[in-house]
This record gives C-alpha cells, structure tokens and sequence, in this order.
C-alpha cells in the first residue's frame, strides 16, 4: 500500500468576496491570527505525512511562492538584531523535508480543472485537495483523519458536513448510506442543488482524498456554465466505477471564503492563542 505524499492546493482563484483586499494579495494569503490561510492548509497536510505541496496557481498569487521560499535578506535581518525567536519563526514556515511545486493555471477554468492540472506531477499516486479557505480546526488533523480513512478502504474520500437545508445551493451534496461511525458510502452526489430539491443536508467541504482515476473522468468532464469543469461532475464519473465515501470529519470549520466565516474564525483562533487569549477574551467581554 503506497502512502499518501502528494497534496494539491487550488489557489488560483480571484478572492472576489474580498475585494479590495485580494486586488494586489492572494485571498490565501490572508492571515487568522499571525499565520495565513495558506499556513494552516500546508499545515495540515504535513501533519498526515504528505511531503510534496503542489500549489495551482494563477496570476497575482507570487506572494503565495514567496511564503514558502527562503527569505535570505529577512533572515539576515533578524539574525543581525539577535531576534532569535522571530528567525525561528520564519525558517519554519515549511519543514526542510516538504517539497513546493507550483502549477499554472492559465485560465480559471474551475476547480477541476485546477485538479486536473495536477496530473504530470501526481501522476498514478492517490493524493490530498486541500482548499485553503475551508480552514477546520481539529484535534487531529482533518487530513491526518481522511488519510487514516483511506488506509483502511484505499478508495477516493470526500470530507463533508452537515448544513442547514438552506445552504445546500451552496455546495456539493451528497446522497449516501451509513457504513461506520462517521463513514458513508456515497451513492450519489449533486452540485449545489435548491434547497427542496437537495438529496440530504451532507455537503461536500474542502478536503478530499482522491484516487488517480479521477484524472480521466476530469479529463472527459464537459465544460458547464462560464467554461468551468467541475470537480463533482468528475467525482460522480469515478463513483460508478470505484467505491466513493464520504467522511464526516471532527473538527470545526470556519468558511473562510466568507466575510463572516473569516470574522469568527479570527475570534476563535485569538481565544486559543496563548499569548492573546486572556487579553483577548476580557476585550470581547467589553464589546456590545
């Protein structure tokens, strides 16, 4: 059984619901606390023991690469002003044993085309879709709980949650039958349909692990509206051919795609921040 060593990070996307703030700044780039978004992504994946990042990006997202690449000025800085903790900081970003490999994307073409662009360097492995906007606080690692998942059933796995019925028109939702605690098999999977007309409330969130075949479905996907190949439209394709499950992860999610979901993740890491949490804690009790 080969481990799981590959993530792909979609991140070329405009961050449109942030403007003006991702005009000149990757949406990813954007922090929760002192570290972002993108951190906590890559994060994750090294927890579970993946060593090769593979980032799709697009135009404007260099400061993405940056993050990750040695800071040689910034590191001589630091270390001629004996800022040693803060040196530490910044060489830690990514262990020295994780690769970084980026992809361009040239048109934004939707977000299985973004996995589909994937494929020269994940090649026949089974790998990790890790959306960084989705950021899901876990005792364990919501990446680490997938790939112990994958372990056990070697078959693609979706990260999902329940949703107010409302939101449905929002995401991916799945149709599914209960296999053991907190694992589905999914029979079926529609992407954002009307709230009455949505097969269950389980939606599909961003974590994935997926099996190479995924890249010949994406590859026969039709484009849909706006010329986007959708990544459930090739999800659905492999599931009549491969087992497909759908986890129900334990972690909180915080939709950092959104205004609201960026506010209260910002609160709920500065409550767990030890250095900020008291003082933070006795501010908010002061705010009406």
């Amino acid at each position: 059984m080969k481990k799981i060593t590959k993530a792909v990070f979609p991140v070329a996307g405009m961050g449109s619901r942030f403007l003006p703030a991702t005009k000149a700044s990757p949406k990813e780039m954007m922090p929760v606390v002192e570290k972002p978004l993108i951190q906590y992504a890559v994060e994750e994946a090294v927890a579970a023991g993946i060593t090769d990042m593979v980032f799709i990006t697009g135009r404007n997202k260099r400061a993405i690469e940056d993050h990750f690449d040695k800071a040689y000025e910034l590191e001589a800085e630091l270390a001629a002003r004996g800022k040693d903790e803060l040196l530490r900081i910044v060489q830690e970003v990514i262990p020295k044993h994780v690769n970084c490999i980026y992809i361009r994307q040239t048109e934004a073409l939707g977000l299985g085309h973004a996995v589909l662009c994937a494929q020269p360097v994940v090649q026949d492995e089974a790998f990790a879709v890790i959306l960084a906007d989705d950021l899901i606080d876990g005792e364990v690692p919501i990446v680490k709980q997938m790939v112990d998942v994958y372990a056990q059933y070697q078959c693609s796995i979706l990260g999902v949650q329940d949703v107010p019925r409302s939101q449905t028109k929002s995401y991916g939702i799945v149709s599914s039958t209960n296999l053991e605690k907190n694992v589905e098999r999914v029979s079926g999977i529609v992407e954002k349909p009307a709230p009455e007309v949505a097969p269950s409330t389980l939606a599909v969130v961003g974590r994935y692990i997926l099996t190479p075949r995924i890249f010949h479905h994406l590859a026969q996907v039709r484009p849909g509206s706006g010329g986007e190949i959708q990544l459930t439209d090739g999800i659905a394709a492999l599931m009549r051919e491969e087992q497909l499950l759908a986890y129900r992860f334990d972690g909180i999610r915080y939709d950092c795609g959104s205004k609201l979901g960026y506010l209260q993740a910002q609160v709920a890491f500065g409550l767990k921040h030890p250095e900020l949490r008291d003082e933070f804690s006795a501010y908010l009790a002061t705010v009406k």
